[in-house]
């Protein structure tokens, strides 16, 4: 495409050029032309006579020494035939036109080049004044491909928007979404309004309490409080204004740099076949203080409850650090080893005392035992895991790199505690000693003959014996 003329834009020119650059010498005129452009061609009869380029990039690309003697229409792309002939029209003294035209190269890219001519000497001789366009044309098709990005990821959005009004206004229990620091409603689904018997207009901008009794307001900004420090939070039993007790939970997300609360309200007969199976505030606070670590995960293996115990063994602050992190992040040597259990688990119902280990969360690992039973509720399996440090009382095997296993129980004891090839290396020592040893007997600790037998040199089994620490008192 050509540029735009600039038809509005004041053009000023020398005053006295006759005076001032009457003197200029030929090399000197070179050195101005060739600093003014990107090219600059010398054309006569429309044959390309001489040419300068100051950009390396051109000069790249073969152009002076293939278009010298050429014609300059025989250097451009067919389309551009008729531009070429458009700028050796050049007039004396004629406005500047700038045209653009496209060069082949060896690459196969064509190269933008837009020119402007000049009518030097009378002899019909033209200067034409050449910018490389490649540049621009970068820049050009990469605003093009991020307006392409900004659409699609602006389609995107809206697509997501879309399923989470959909989701959200089709939700059974009441849901709405809080601002945090004011605990101002800003969305809610149907069925929020309809437990909190007013219309959106309503409880858009009001603060989510005020729809509680008062006696209850108190607890809802508890619970707003423990979400913001823990992530998740609930109430068990709270009153509405209307007089209906309710059970709350809140979670906490980042929005930008807002902080949001996502509220739940269960009611009615959900709230009771919930209040009915919830064990007593006793047993809770007895499972919590159970000295072995105990962990409910979902059917992605994502936890659901942490006890104290847990979270001392991992190092962590409170329970909001674990829930919804993955059972994984914590226990298995590998995820191997994790599949396995719970495939057993999911095979056979329980499984216990499985030896693995328990990471903190400084990367720390510990020996620990695992009873783990999985149940179904609803077609939906959990997974209950009871994780007991048991290092101190574990039978000390066979410290690596100090001492080898005496036997082949004491090797197949490193299965699980080590990698497969640490456990090759370790077999094989324990083999090249046990060897040493025989021939030593059969030898009756004569070393030469024992060398002998082995097909080992003397040195060679003075090294072993040292490596292996045999006495050869």
């Amino acid at each position: 495409m050509d540029a735009p003329a600039s038809r509005g834009d004041r053009q000023v020119a020398f005053k006295s050029p006759k005076r001032y650059l009457a003197d200029l010498d030929a090399q000197v005129a070179a050195r101005l032309l060739s600093a003014s452009a990107d090219i600059v061609l010398v054309v006569e009869k429309g044959v390309i006579k001489d040419i300068a380029m100051s950009n390396a990039d051109l000069a790249k690309e073969g152009f002076d020494a293939a278009w010298r003697g050429k014609l300059w229409a025989d250097t451009v792309t067919t389309d551009c035939s008729s531009k070429i002939s458009d700028l050796l029209k050049a007039e004396p003294g004629a406005h500047p036109h700038w045209r653009q035209v496209n060069h082949p190269s060896a690459s196969g890219v064509d190269v933008p080049i837009k020119y402007t001519t000049v009518k030097a000497g009378k002899d019909g001789r033209i200067i034409a004044l050449g910018r490389d366009l490649r540049a621009f044309s970068a820049l050009q098709q990469r605003l093009v491909e991020t307006h392409q990005d900004l659409e699609r990821e602006y389609a995107r959005l809206r697509e997501a928007e879309a399923r989470y009004k959909l989701l959200f206004s089709v939700f059974s229990e009441p849901v709405l979404v809080l601002d945090a620091p004011t605990m101002a409603i800003e969305d809610a689904n149907p069925a929020a309004v309809k437990v909190l018997n007013a219309s959106a207009a309503q409880l858009r901008r009001q603060p989510f309490p005020d729809f509680f009794a008062k006696s209850a307001r108190r607890d809802i900004e508890r619970v707003a409080a423990e979400a913001l420090s823990a992530g998740v939070a609930e109430i068990d039993q709270a009153v509405l204004a209307s007089g209906d007790q309710c059970m709350v939970t809140a979670s906490a997300f980042r929005e930008g740099a807002a902080i949001k609360l996502i509220v739940r309200i269960i009611k009615g007969a959900e709230f009771v076949r919930l209040d009915k199976t919830t064990p007593p505030r006793e047993a809770a606070e007895i499972v919590n203080s159970l000295p072995d670590g105990l962990l409910v995960a979902g059917e992605d293996l994502r936890i659901i409850l942490a006890n104290q115990a847990f979270l001392e063994m991992t190092q962590l602050v409170g329970s909001g650090q674990a829930v919804g992190d993955r059972v994984s992040h914590w226990l298995g040597r590998s995820a191997t080893e994790l599949n396995m259990l719970i495939n057993t688990l999911k095979s056979h119902g329980v499984v216990r005392n499985f030896t693995t280990i328990l990471r903190d969360r400084f990367g720390n690992e510990e020996e620990v035992e695992i009873s783990a039973i999985a149940s179904t509720d609803d077609g939906v399996a959990h997974f209950g895991f009871a994780i007991r440090l048991v290092a101190r009382r574990l039978s000390p095997g066979p410290k690596i790199g100090e001492a080898l296993p005496r036997s082949v129980d004491q090797l197949t004891s490193l299965v699980g505690r080590m990698p497969l090839k640490d456990i090759v290396r370790e077999s094989t020592d324990l083999i090249e000693k046990l060897c040493i040893e025989a021939a030593l007997e059969t030898a009756r600790d004569n070393r030469a003959s024992a060398a002998e037998i082995l097909g080992l040199s003397r040195q060679g089994l003075y090294s072993k014996l040292k490596r292996f620490g045999i006495d050869d008192t």
